[in-house]
């Protein structure tokens, strides 16, 4: 028999190479696309490949919590089992979808509008993940955090760190829809100011967001603490 918890495993870490994986091709793809010097549809061309890409990382980034949870209760670390797993587990398919759908309507304003129904269930989850983490690690639960123990609620405080770096990254791809369909009526330096200067922090933030990633795969499978 194969177990459970091995599966859950191995999803896991499928999960997390597509986000690391996925969130470095979106970076290579976004000196193309905010390059003035290409063609208008060379850059379009290369903003659709950034979209392909980036629907897998997010996919990733949405799995890694309800595996991570599920895999918690499996080693005890987490009391939620039961109702509450399958209540997440429906939730997060539902999340996906929302996800997905941006992706499929992406570049019209229903993907906006999507898009932003997902940022603000992160709005939601953040404060969550942060609390429940941190009060753990204080020693107040609900997670265990005893000695030899505490990896895992601080793994769930980096997760949720790394959701707030994903919505500045999540808010600047939405604005290339916007700024590229005023770019689609001629050339305008202010819109290009604009795409120069938020890839500028983007990238500031997608390495710090690598390195936080790093510590978290650090965390799941050194387990130092």
């Amino acid at each position: 028999m194969i177990e459970e918890v091995l599966v859950l495993r191995w999803v896991h870490i499928l999960a997390m190479v597509y986000w690391l994986g996925g969130e470095w091709g979106v970076f290579q793809s976004s000196y193309n696309v905010t390059n003035p010097a290409l063609s208008l549809d060379e850059r379009r061309r290369h903003m659709e490949t950034a979209y392909r890409i980036d629907i897998l990382a997010r996919t990733g980034i949405i799995l890694l919590l309800p595996l991570g949870l599920h895999m918690g209760n499996l080693y005890g670390l987490q009391p939620f089992g039961g109702g509450y797993l399958t209540a997440m587990w429906l939730f997060v398919a539902g999340w996906l979808g929302l996800c997905w759908g941006a992706f499929f309507a992406r570049e019209t304003d229903t993907g906006i509008r999507l898009t932003k129904a997902d940022e603000a269930i992160r709005y939601l989850l953040i404060p969550a993940i942060f609390i429940t983490g941190i009060s753990s690690l204080l020693g107040h639960g609900p997670f265990e955090a005893s000695e030899g123990m505490r990896w895992y609620a601080a793994k769930l405080t980096l997760y949720g760190f790394t959701l707030c770096i994903g919505l500045g990254l999540r808010w600047i791809m939405r604005r290339w829809t916007t700024r590229f369909r005023a770019l689609a009526l001629g050339p305008d330096p202010a819109q290009e100011a604009a795409l120069a200067r938020e890839i500028g922090y983007g990238r500031m933030m997608a390495y710090v967001y690598w390195i936080t990633i790093a510590g978290i795969c650090f965390l799941g499978t050194v387990k130092p603490f």
